[in-house]
């Protein structure tokens, strides 16, 4: 992929989760891998819905950008974890959901997806009669600290042989998701934005019933 291959496949994202309303004002951040360990990602400050390509930038998997005078976010490290973490992994989205930070922030320290069909979006879960444990972070400034958490809890659920889902949480923030290519990203972003809006959907209408009731 090149330079301009990146940036257009990351500015198309981009208009598809501003149209779902997942990254309002200058939220959330978008990448793409080029070869040789490089890393095309959306520079600081830019609103996703009217992005353009020289709002894209360059950096290394260690979060250096090749041109100095521009910024990346500060989240760069996010992307760049994962992509060190998972060979074939070939773009990383992220956004910030209504259902994502409300639910994140009522969850403890896993979110978990149970019976869905859209679980078959994720790798290695080819049928709806499954479960995941969405890992959910408390949110910190200190990004390289909270890269070793999510490495330290991508360990846990190897070493305890769980299905490591292709997306994390971040407490009351939003949503990380993976995959080998832009479109894969996109439609594991999908398949989980359905599934947490279900899950914050389910809990409206029991503390509706339960109000209801209670009246």
């Amino acid at each position: 992929m090149t330079e301009a291959e990146a940036a257009a496949s990351i500015l198309r994202a981009a208009r598809r989760l501003d149209a779902l309303g997942w990254v309002p004002a200058t939220a959330g951040n978008i990448s793409a891998l080029l070869p040789e360990g490089r890393v095309a990602i959306t520079r600081s400050g830019f609103h996703k819905g009217f992005l353009q390509a020289e709002q894209v930038m360059v950096v290394d998997l260690d979060g250096r950008a090749e041109d100095p005078a521009l910024h990346p976010s500060a989240e760069t490290l996010l992307h760049c974890g994962a992509y060190r973490r998972w060979p074939g992994t070939g773009a990383v989205l992220h956004g910030h959901s209504i259902a994502a930070t409300v639910l994140s922030r009522l969850a403890g320290s896993s979110l978990r997806l149970q019976g869905y069909e859209l679980l078959k979006a994720f790798p290695g879960l080819p049928t709806h009669d499954a479960a995941v444990e969405i890992p959910v972070l408390d949110n910190s400034q200190d990004i390289p600290a909270l890269q070793r958490e999510v490495e330290r809890r991508w360990d846990a659920l190897q070493d305890a042989g769980q299905p490591i889902p292709p997306g994390y949480l971040i407490r009351g923030h939003g949503v990380y998701v993976w995959g080998p290519d832009m479109d894969a990203a996109l439609a594991r972003l999908e398949g989980l934005e359905f599934m947490l809006a279900c899950e914050l959907a389910t809990r409206q209408a029991g503390a509706t019933h339960t109000g209801g009731s209670q009246a």
